[in-house]
């Protein structure tokens, strides 16, 4: 069984009763036991099993990211690893299911990320002037083109997204429009340091 596979149906043994003893107990299944197993008790993210900071995150991305999980837009592709393990999870949930949680998780106080990347936060300035088109001088995101915030989001989760992006395990489905884009971004970034210096340079940013 591959480390993948395991990973998977730790997380599936781990939910897949809690939702079972929820609906018996009249209860919602997406309680602090379900989305927190994996995402930190205080939703500040496990990079252990790359689950990003959800404390904080802007309801309109968390609810698009959910969708797409569960259509299987997002989290399908064999090498997206991380992506792999979270769309089994969201298959789970409906629309009412979704505007809940997103609710839920927006009750949350938002609590920084520590910083774990260090790089050419310099270099990387100059590497996200394209990065800013979408996401903001300060990295602080943008609803109407559907870019989150990047800055106080967990350093190591963003290095493997845009690595992710950059090798086409992520964004390359026909019906995500904005991570095609996205996809295209990230190969501008030459190398695994060009991406570590943009990361370094976004944790200089204040949230």
């Amino acid at each position: 069984m591959s480390k993948c596979i395991f990973r998977i149906a730790v997380a599936l043994l781990i939910c897949l009763p809690l939702q079972a003893r929820a609906q018996l107990e009249g209860e919602a299944y997406y309680n602090d036991l379900y989305c927190q197993t994996c995402h930190g008790a205080d939703g500040v993210g496990n990079e252990g099993v790359q689950a990003p900071r959800l404390a904080g995150m802007e309801p309109w991305y968390l609810k698009r990211q959910l969708e797409i999980f569960r259509d299987g837009i997002r989290g399908t592709h064999p090498a997206d690893f991380q992506g792999s393990e979270m769309q089994p999870m969201a298959t789970l949930l409906t629309d009412e299911g979704i505007a809940e949680v997103v609710a839920w998780v927006g009750s949350w106080p938002y609590v920084p990320a520590e910083l774990t990347i260090e790089g050419d936060a310099a270099a990387g300035a100059a590497l996200y002037r394209s990065c800013a088109t979408c996401h903001g001088n300060s990295a602080e995101g943008s609803e109407a083109l559907g870019a989150p915030a990047l800055a106080g989001q967990n350093d190591w989760y963003l290095v493997t997204q845009l690595t992710n992006f950059k090798a086409g395990y992520r964004g390359a489905h026909a019906q995500d429009s904005q991570g095609s884009q996205m996809m295209a971004f990230a190969r501008m970034l030459a190398d695994e340091k060009a991406i570590t210096d943009v990361v370094s340079y976004i944790n200089t940013l204040a949230r």
